[in-house]
């Protein structure tokens, strides 16, 4: 069985509805997906009927945003009640600090000379909280550059005009949350926050001591190695293993639909936490 435990569609900063997401994930041979939409479960009611039509069983999941020290970490939340009142508040939450941050973006655009650029994001996010893609691709359709890359090296990224950081809740919370909403919480994409080994090893660490129950060992396509090396980590810290694409779009081979290599043998998989045998 392929498990992709990792993705997203237009509810968060992803391109495909979760109907087109889930006929995606079918014709890539994907049997088991979590929709794993940042601080939002709004897509999913959609995705679970897609996925009973299509034959793809659906995890409930979702992506918080979370802080260690000055550097952000994702966490995913799988397997969430989607019911559950102190997922609803924490949701709440992150969209509120996400609108804020939003705003902060246009007002720093606007003194870098692009006005309604709020307004523009907020079109092509559509139902969905704007996030820097879209003021990105926004960039990208007035001809202020020539591809979303372009727009992050020269506004949005790291220390540029429009970069806004912002302090997002403690990995623990972020756990608790999750824990709180009878999920399993799972550290993303280890290797994806510029850290040094040394660094990232240390950020694990305090997330397998604040609770968390897995790590994402296998995040799209990897170099050689990789999986073999985070499962060490994840074993060392008595964690699971979980695995997922990061999918947003279409043409990213690298971010494609179940298309990555299967977990190293001395995993514990997540899906085992989940009720799955395979």
């Amino acid at each position: 069985m392929i498990f992709d435990l990792h993705c997203h569609s237009n509810q968060s900063d992803g391109i495909l509805s979760p109907d087109a997401l889930l006929s995606r994930a079918k014709a890539k041979g994907v049997d088991v997906l979590a929709l794993t939409d940042h601080d939002t479960i709004a897509g999913l009611a959609s995705a679970r009927q897609a996925a009973s039509q299509q034959g793809v069983q659906l995890i409930n999941g979702i992506e918080f945003s979370s802080q260690w020290g000055r550097n952000g970490a994702h966490i995913v939340g799988l397997g969430v009640d989607t019911a559950s009142s102190s997922l609803r508040d924490a949701i709440t939450a992150q969209q509120d600090a996400r609108t804020q941050r939003a705003l902060a973006i246009a007002e720093r655009l606007q003194k870098a000379g692009f006005s309604d650029a709020l307004e523009g994001a907020q079109t092509l996010a559509g139902d969905a909280l704007v996030g820097r893609p879209h003021f990105a691709q926004w960039l990208v359709n007035i001809g202020a550059v020539a591809n979303m890359n372009a727009a992050f090296k020269k506004y949005l990224g790291a220390g540029k005009p429009a970069d806004v950081k912002y302090q997002w809740p403690v990995m623990s919370t972020v756990i608790e949350w999750i824990h709180a909403a009878a999920g399993v919480a799972v550290l993303a994409h280890p290797c994806k926050y510029d850290l040094t080994r040394t660094k990232m090893c240390a950020l694990i660490g305090d997330f397998a001591a604040a609770g968390g129950d897995a790590l994402e060992v296998i995040s799209g396509q990897q170099a050689a190695g990789v999986a073999e090396d985070l499962a060490r980590i994840a074993e060392a810290n008595q964690l699971y293993a979980s695995c997922g694409s990061d999918f947003h779009m279409p043409d990213q081979p690298w971010q494609e639909l179940g298309n990555f290599g299967v977990l190293p043998t001395r995993c514990r998989p997540v899906w085992q936490l989940l009720g799955f045998q395979a």
